[in-house]
């Protein structure tokens, strides 16, 4: 059976690949399990060396790999070489510091007693990605996976099958042996079929509805299962911001890079009523300045919708809110062209009821609502059954702060939003998910700690 790649900028297939089986999805898993031994036999320091060459790599091929990648997703070429720079440097980041997580820890030192914790690694992990970043949301888990000495199968999104496959083909040269990296080929049945194998480990990166679904098929065989899931991410502009026009080209950016197609991308702001109408005038002028179109053309800032079904949600989106009052200030509909694109849209005077303040978005669709003081803001920024990431916007660091611990999320940020740095946990609550990546606790959830008890002359 073979799987359709369509270009979603002009909807032509660009290419055509087979698909596993069950059978063959069998046989890629024996390959790793008999592969998982001479794997984490080979040192840290090794498998350090080799995924820095796979990091080299995708620099020596950017261009190819990042015409690859628009040609998938639609997003524009520009932001395509970004995620890839950004994905070196979240590689670099965890190999740096691999030898110094993975290590063995010496928690008691005493002439007659040792103790220590030894971490190992889970064993054959699967790890079912996304097509959004597939080179950002992909390295989170196969570096760590691979640094701390797992076998892999890496199902990519359907939607980004020739990257996942040219991710493959760059671990095989730096070095990766074959025998401890497969790709599974296919669509939601192929990832279906991938919870019925016996792996030590899943980690899935998607919307709350595939999660929650994979969650409950695997809590039986009492592995770990790590979901990195979708958000409503709200921002919250105080009173005291000194450059409003900034602020509002700063957020505008956090809620519509990558077309919106983002699990941590702003996706409701609140504006305190004192600076209300200043920032929404400059939010909009910086809106109306970007260029849309197809997304190699040069200049570009919206792209096209990766899913053409996302296309009828944006617009139940802009419908729903209209109906209850909401006013369109730009955008609010699909191009009339070939491929999957959508108008960058600004709503007003919405309410907390409304689909686009409630519902994930996953596109160039933001409403944006006014608030009397941070009680409000606060309330109407938990008020959600996500909590992925939380910004404010103040002059001052202890209000941002205060206001960001009474709100329920993994990340909160101060005067910036919509970003990720490999030394900090990557981590969610509520339907947004929950285990981390990145950081130390990223490189650590790869692995099984076990504790030795040392009595008489013990060495480290």
């Amino acid at each position: 059976m073979s799987l359709s790649i369509i270009n979603p900028a002009d909807g032509q297939e660009i290419a055509s690949v087979e698909t596993d089986t069950e059978f063959t999805l069998a046989a890629k898993f024996q390959s790793l399990k008999n592969g998982a031994a001479a794997w984490k036999k080979t040192s840290v320091e090794a498998r350090k060396n080799i995924l820095l060459k796979f990091h080299d790599l995708l620099d020596g091929h950017k261009d190819e790999l990042a015409a690859i990648l628009t040609s998938e997703v639609g997003k524009p070429l520009s932001q395509s070489y970004n995620e890839i720079n950004g994905a070196r440097g979240r590689i670099a980041w965890l190999c740096e510091n691999a030898p110094k997580y993975l290590a063995d820890d010496w928690m008691v030192e005493q002439s007659n007693m040792g103790e220590k914790i030894v971490y190992e690694p889970l064993g054959v992990i699967c790890n079912i990605s996304a097509w959004n970043y597939p080179y950002l949301v992909g390295v989170n888990v196969i570096v760590p996976a691979l640094l701390a000495g797992n076998t892999v199968m890496y199902k990519p999104s359907e939607y980004a099958t020739l990257t996942g496959l040219k991710i493959q083909e760059l671990l095989f040269e730096a070095g990766v042996l074959a025998s401890a990296f497969e790709v599974a080929v296919g669509k939601g049945e192929v990832g279906a079929s991938l919870l019925d194998l016996a792996f030590d480990g899943y980690f899935f990166t998607g919307s709350y509805k595939t999660g929650n679904s994979i969650y409950q098929k695997v809590a039986t065989k009492m592995v770990p299962c790590q979901l990195e899931l979708g958000g409503k991410d709200p921002l919250y502009v105080t009173d005291d911001v000194e450059d409003v026009k900034s602020v509002a080209a700063g957020t505008a950016d956090g809620a519509f890079y990558n077309n919106g197609q983002s699990c941590c991308a702003v996706e409701r702001i609140y504006v305190h009523e004192k600076v209300y109408e200043e920032y929404v005038a400059a939010f909009v002028e910086e809106v109306k300045s970007w260029k849309s179109g197809t997304p190699t053309e040069e200049g570009v800032y919206i792209g096209a919708i990766t899913r053409a079904d996302q296309l009828n949600v944006l617009e139940n989106q802009v419908k729903d809110a209209l109906s209850k009052g909401a006013k369109l200030l730009t955008g609010g509909k699909r191009l009339d062209q070939a491929g999957n694109y959508f108008e960058p849209t600004v709503l007003v005077d919405v309410t907390q009821d409304m689909l686009v303040m409630q519902e994930e978005s996953f596109g160039p669709i933001i409403g944006i609502m006014k608030v009397s003081d941070d009680h409000q803001a606060t309330s109407l920024m938990n008020d959600t059954a996500y909590g992925l990431t939380a910004s404010v916007y103040s002059v001052s660091q202890e209000r941002a702060e205060a206001i960001l611990s009474e709100v329920n999320s993994g990340s909160g940020y101060w005067n910036c939003c919509d970003r990720v740095s490999p030394a900090l946990p990557w981590s969610g609550r509520k339907h947004s998910g929950f285990g981390a990546t990145l950081s130390h606790a990223g490189l650590r959830a790869f692995t099984k700690p076990k504790a030795y008890h040392l009595r008489g002359n013990w060495q480290k």
